[in-house]
């Protein structure tokens, strides 16, 4: 399965993961709807990507609201594949974090993913593809809620799969700590210490680029037989951690 001539929406594709994802499916000869809170860097993405004659809609919205999502439903018209990499980080165990944070922390993940499936896989057209994003690396003891929300999304992708099926197909992209625009409002030099931390575990001895995991969800999405799988790109931080 190539992508040409398919069209593909990307939730949360104005930068980092997403904005990789939609780069490289438009090197495929994607068509793109990209979906993302700043109307202005989306004018700019979809000025630069296309530029080479690649069809490119954008909108700004909230993607954890359901009205959003519903508005969205009833405007884009069909799609061939979905893929969305909204979701959220959190730190802390489950004592030393509020029941609201906790809270919080699942429904960024596995509540927001949710109201997406339920919105916009009716739009799909036969032989496409949803592809959402949970998460790798972390404990229970130090990343509470987001844990949960992660294997809430490795769940409810595996329902998805029998639920759409054989019209469409659900998959998860799992990556573990890298370096994206999701730490903005974190200073650099903190950045840049979790950084160092994890290249010193990961047995590659290095994080992940954007373009690596894009490439994870651009299998998902071409790849007519994988149904219902989470795929951790974590450098195998998981065999040692």
């Amino acid at each position: 399965m190539n992508l040409k001539g398919k069209r593909l929406l990307v939730i949360g594709g104005s930068s980092g993961i997403g904005l990789a994802v939609a780069r490289t499916a438009a090197e495929q000869g994607a068509a793109l709807l990209i979906v993302g809170r700043n109307a202005e860097k989306l004018e700019d993405i979809a000025e630069a990507l296309g530029k080479d004659g690649t069809s490119v809609d954008a909108k700004a919205l909230d993607a954890s609201s359901p009205e959003a999502l519903a508005q969205l439903a009833a405007e884009m018209g069909e799609v061939d594949h979905l893929v969305s990499t909204v979701g959220g980080a959190m730190g802390g165990g489950f004592l030393s974090n509020s029941e609201e944070t906790v809270r919080g922390a699942i429904d960024e993940k596995f509540f927001v993913a949710l109201r997406i499936a339920q919105a916009l896989t009716p739009a799909l057209r036969d032989g496409g593809s949803v592809t959402l994003t949970s998460g790798a690396g972390g404990r229970p003891h130090n990343a509470s809620g987001a844990i949960v929300g992660n294997a809430a999304i490795r769940m409810l992708v595996e329902g998805l799969a029998v639920e759409l099926a054989p019209r469409v197909r659900a998959n998860a992209v799992a990556p573990t700590w890298m370096d994206t625009p999701l730490w903005r409002g974190v200073p650099r030099a903190d950045v840049e210490a979790t950084k160092a931390h994890f290249a010193k575990q990961i047995p590659l001895l290095r994080t992940a680029t954007v373009d690596e995991v894009a490439q994870a969800y651009l299998f998902a999405i071409t790849n007519g037989f994988l149904n219902g799988q989470t795929l951790v790109i974590d450098g195998g931080l998981g065999l040692v951690s």
